[in-house]
This record gives structure tokens, sequence and C-alpha cells, in this order.
């Protein structure tokens, strides 16, 4: 091969890689404090939904919000925080973790808030994973990290920004389609919390 074009395939390779690093940096350490409260009428649980925002979309925002107003229906009300925004010390009747998915595993910063939690051990705990559409390796991970901690892992579901959320739904907007499907697991969990 042409010692030019080695140089110049060498040189590529590593701008590329630079950039990957300092992107893959940016979009797991930009996290903002940011809390939200979406509170029941007749509150009889309590739940703390944790997401690290992305900085280019907020699928994850919007899919917790629609969690919380699933919760809701079933009196549940929600505190949704970033994880710089939350106190490891508060207790809640459901925990739920939504991770973004970079570079095919859960965020950092979540997973290490999981790693360092004081208290999940037997506690009430959902996984949502979101990302572009290669979530599958994210979403394995990040059960296994809360069932690690011994938590009691309710159930686990994937959304996404480009993928199809439902077939059956081509026609409406995809961050439609994956914030009405979390309201409804918002739904379910509530059903579920409540009547024990």
């Amino acid at each position: 091969m042409n010692p030019k074009r080695l140089k110049f395939i060498l040189k590529l390779g590593v701008t590329i890689i630079a950039v990957w690093t300092v992107l893959t940096l940016w979009v797991q350490y930009s996290g903002k404090q940011n809390v939200q409260y979406v509170q029941a009428e007749n509150e009889i649980k309590k739940a703390l939904i944790i997401y690290n925002p992305d900085p280019i979309y907020n699928l994850d925002e919007q899919v917790c919000q629609s969690f919380a107003q699933g919760l809701r229906d079933h009196n549940i009300s929600s505190k949704i925080a970033t994880v710089k925004s939350v106190d490891q010390n508060d207790h809640f009747d459901l925990y739920v973790f939504c991770v973004n998915t970079y570079n095919w595993t859960p965020d950092w910063q979540l997973t290490n808030f999981i790693k360092s939690h004081p208290a999940l051990k037997d506690k009430k705990v959902t996984a949502i994973t979101v990302g572009a559409g290669a979530t599958m390796r994210a979403q394995r991970k990040l059960e296994w990290h809360l069932k690690d901690k011994g938590a009691d892992l309710l159930g686990s579901e994937m959304y996404w920004l480009l993928k199809p959320n439902d077939d059956s739904r081509m026609k409406e907007k995809n961050t439609e389609v994956a914030k009405d499907q979390a309201r409804l697991f918002g739904k379910g969990i509530g059903a579920l919390i409540t009547s024990n």
C-alpha cells in the first residue's frame, strides 16, 4: 500500500476515534439538574423516576413524563429527577430507572448511580431503556445492574427514537408512539404495585 495513503487512513482513523471519544464524554456527562412532579390527586404511593438527560434529544424526559402520567392513574405521585438532582437518602415505593443507550450500553451516570445506591435491595424497581434503535444490550446490562443490587425488577421496556416503536402505527410520529407506550407501561406497573 502507498505510504501516503496509509498515513491518510491512519490519521482519519485517529480523528474518528478522537471525535467519537469527545462526543461520548459530552453526552455521558453533560446532564443538568432538573426536577418535575406529577402529583396524584389521592396519593397512596410515591415513585422516583430517574434519568440522565440526553443533550441532543429529550426522548428520555418525554418517556419519563408519560410513565408518570400512567402511574398517576393509580394514585401514585412521581418525582421525575435527573441523576444530578437526586438525594439517595429519599425513600419511595417505586424506583424507575430510565437510561439512554450510548455505544450499545446504558449511560454511565445512571449505572454509577445504581451501583452506588445504598438501599436498593428488595426495592420495587422498573427499567426503561431508550435509544436510536439498538438497545437490547443496554437493556440487559441495566437489568443486570438492578438485579445485582438485589432490587425487585417489576418490568423492563425499550423505546426508540428511530426504530419503529409499533409496526402497526407507522403513520404516527414515533416519539408519540413511544410516549403512549410508556404511559401504558406506567399504568400497568401502577396497577401492579397498588394491588399489593
